[in-house]
This record gives C-alpha cells, sequence and structure tokens, in this order.
C-alpha cells in the first residue's frame, strides 16, 4: 500500500463519491453508478478505482461492487463533511442551494484547513478568534 500525502482533486472527487453510493447502497458503490453522477465514462472510473485501490482506500472483486476500507471511509467522511461546510456557508450568505453545491466542489479541494476551521466556526455562530500571521 502506497503512502498518502494528498489526494488529487480527481481523486477526492472519485473517493467522495463511492462513499455517498456506499452510504445509499448499502454500503457498496458500482463503477456504472459513479461514473453516471460524476458525468465521466466507466473507463474512468475503473482507472480511479485502481489508484484508490493502490492507496489502500477502496477494495473492489472482479465483477463486484466498490467498498471502502477503514482509512477509506474516514477520508471520505472528511472530504464529504468539508462539502456539506462549505455548502451550507454559501447557503448561509444566500447563494441558490444548486450553485452552493457546485461551488462547494470546487472550494473543498483548495482552502487550507484553517480557512475551512474559521468557516465552521462562523457557521456554528461562534465568532472566530482573529489570528495575526
Amino acid at each position: 500500500m502506497a503512502k498518502i500525502s494528498k489526494l488529487s482533486q480527481s481523486l477526492e472527487d472519485y473517493l467522495e463519491m463511492v462513499h455517498i453510493q456506499c452510504l445509499a447502497n448499502k454500503g457498496i458503490a458500482h463503477v456504472k453508478d459513479i461514473a453516471q453522477a460524476l458525468s465521466v465514462k466507466m473507463p474512468s472510473v475503473n482507472k480511479a478505482m485502481n489508484e484508490l485501490k493502490k492507496l489502500g482506500l477502496v477494495s473492489q472483486e472482479p465483477y463486484t461492487g466498490i467498498v471502502l476500507s477503514p482509512l477509506g471511509k474516514k477520508m471520505a467522511a472528511k472530504i464529504l463533511g468539508r462539502h456539506f461546510l462549505l455548502k451550507s456557508f454559501l447557503i448561509r450568505l444566500g447563494v441558490p442551494e444548486t450553485i452552493a453545491n457546485e461551488d462547494a466542489c470546487k472550494m473543498e479541494h483548495i482552502l487550507s484547513p484553517e480557512t475551512l476551521s474559521c468557516i465552521s466556526t462562523f457557521v456554528k455562530g461562534e465568532t472566530p478568534e482573529v489570528k495575526e500571521d
């Protein structure tokens, strides 16, 4: 199993979608459903799943569904959590839900942990502590 430093945006999107599909389908995701949800072709999903398998984040036996490893579940839940946080933040700012969802998809991959922490504090209704550089 390879050491995981940081996943690419694309692999994060695939891992997040596997997680969403697993939540909806009794712990199993299918290549066809992932391809449809992400508007990509099935060979692209297969390539991504092979990368995620090498990293020990998913497993898949031939002709069966894809399941998340414990580490895969943890990472995917974290990615999905960032998405929900950002979407709720944008909605709170008055952004329409569909646009907030799309923008959260883009933002979840690029914001620093510090920025996400401040957004989380703000969304919870707390006053963020301003830190000096």
